[in-house]
């Protein structure tokens, strides 16, 4: 008696279109969650309130770069680590050299292309003296006299001798400490990325047809 197995279709070559989808679908779904990661972080970080360019700071890459793998994997992190890590956490912050945190008023202005506002800085455009004023309750002062406030609201050098229109103007708030508030919860959506893989990946595996 002779017995003969015949399977068809190929064993092999199902084996292998089946690798070849599971890695067509891992790669697909980790590129969706990144994506989907993505997208949420920039949701929040707008929502927050804290501006399109340091939501745009949110990068997402796919691994690897070209092709498809069963262990691909998916990269999203932020541009501005620092900046999005303090209003992730909440942090405490001091002054480095142990003495006050100067907070710019409304009156201060801005710094030169968006770089922080120092009292130094502020003296030297101005043209004007700052002037220490502590309080026993609530944050001390640096005031800046025979000011004015113009049209835009900041604090200026005045030229009147008559001393029309001078106030002594409050330019920064000084105060050993501030606790920054937590204004993002990042590892929310991540876990909710990471759970949405499985699915992912089911739904991005096409069945091989013979």
């Amino acid at each position: 008696m002779k017995l003969k197995l015949d399977i068809t279709p190929d064993l092999v070559a199902a084996m292998v279109a089946e690798v070849k989808a599971g890695e067509k679908a891992v790669t697909a779904a980790m590129r969706e969650a990144g994506t989907g990661l993505k997208t949420a972080w920039r949701g929040q970080i707008t929502s927050a309130g804290l501006g399109r360019r340091l939501a745009n700071s949110i990068r997402s890459q796919t691994y690897p770069k070209a092709g498809e793998s069963l262990n691909a994997a998916a990269l999203v992190w932020s541009k501005a680590p620092v900046i999005i890590g303090a209003h992730d956490t909440g942090p405490l912050i001091r002054s480095k050299n142990g003495f006050w945190l100067a907070i710019p008023t409304e009156a201060a202005g801005r710094g030169l292309r968006g770089a922080k506002l120092t009292p130094g800085e502020w003296e030297r455009r101005r043209g004007l003296r700052l002037r220490f004023v502590y309080r026993r309750r609530g944050p001390s002062l640096l005031v800046a006299d025979r000011a004015r406030i113009n049209t835009r609201g900041l604090a200026v050098a005045s030229r009147a001798k008559t001393g029309r229109n001078q106030v002594a103007a409050p330019i920064f708030l000084l105060v050993p400490q501030v606790k920054l508030p937590k204004r993002l919860d990042l590892d929310r959506d991540a876990e909710q990325a990471l759970d949405s893989v499985p699915g992912l990946i089911v739904a991005n595996w096409v069945d091989v047809r013979w």
